[in-house]
């Protein structure tokens, strides 16, 4: 299988390439950045492209690769529910091609929020805090929005109780009712925990990635699976068994 990784100058972006390269089944033919256009694929018969690049761009490399059939692996972050919108009715025009946006590529961040939305409905209330080194763009993180969907799912409507009154910018920023607080630091790699309670007992469940290799498993899984997978899809565990 023939791959494409755009942002392979980043800091993702090269560890990607690495694990490609080292792989015995995926060819990695093409690396672009920031001084590349991404017209330079057209004369190259690329089976998939990634895409590690910024928030800035991304939109237009899938489009790019939904003009020209070409599946794609998104792993840049920064995504709204607009855009992601907006995204998956594109796709419905090419619905051959395959369209995966990865929030987060770890297996144990997936499981974390499945294990996450098991838990919800049994606690009255629920906050969300992420950790990340200090060059991360966005915040919450995407990682974090999900989770918080995903929990919001089997919630039921359920709202935090809170007596807060006044400016509430302190309580952290609402997803899907969720507050979600973000911490920036040097030393950090990325951490999230998610804390549930009810009267008289807390449950805390956390995941902590210490080392971009804890991704490359379910990066190299997520372009081996999207060509099987047509259509548009949000989340690794849309089309792996988690």
């Amino acid at each position: 299988m023939k791959v494409a990784v755009l942002g392979a100058q980043g800091r993702m972006g090269s560890v990607v390439c690495k694990a490609i390269e080292a792989s015995d089944d995926l060819e990695l033919i093409a690396q672009l950045d920031v001084h590349n256009n991404i017209s330079e694929l057209s004369d190259l018969q690329v089976d998939v492209i990634v895409d590690f690049t910024t928030p800035d761009v991304v939109m237009e490399h899938i489009s790019y690769a939904l003009q020209t059939s070409t599946h794609i692996v998104v792993g840049t972050s920064g995504f709204t529910s607009e855009k992601l919108h907006s995204i998956e009715i594109e796709a419905q025009r090419k619905p051959e091609v395959g369209v995966l946006i990865v929030p987060n590529f770890s297996l144990g961040a997936i499981l974390l929020a499945k294990l996450a939305k098991k838990a919800a409905p049994y606690f009255e209330s629920v906050e969300i805090i992420e950790l990340h080194h200090e060059r991360k763009l966005d915040a919450p993180s995407q990682t974090a929005r999900f989770t918080a969907e995903e929990i919001a799912t089997s919630r039921e409507g359920k709202v935090n109780p809170d007596a807060t009154r006044g400016s509430k910018e302190a309580r952290g920023l609402e997803v899907a009712g969720i507050p979600i607080h973000s911490i920036r630091l040097p030393g950090l790699f990325a951490h999230e925990e998610i804390i549930f309670g009810n009267a008289g007992e807390i449950l805390t469940l956390r995941h902590d990635s210490t080392d971009r290799l804890a991704y490359m498993p379910g990066v190299l899984s997520a372009i081996r699976e999207i060509p099987h997978h047509p259509g548009f899809h949000v989340g690794l565990d849309s089309i792996l068994d988690l």
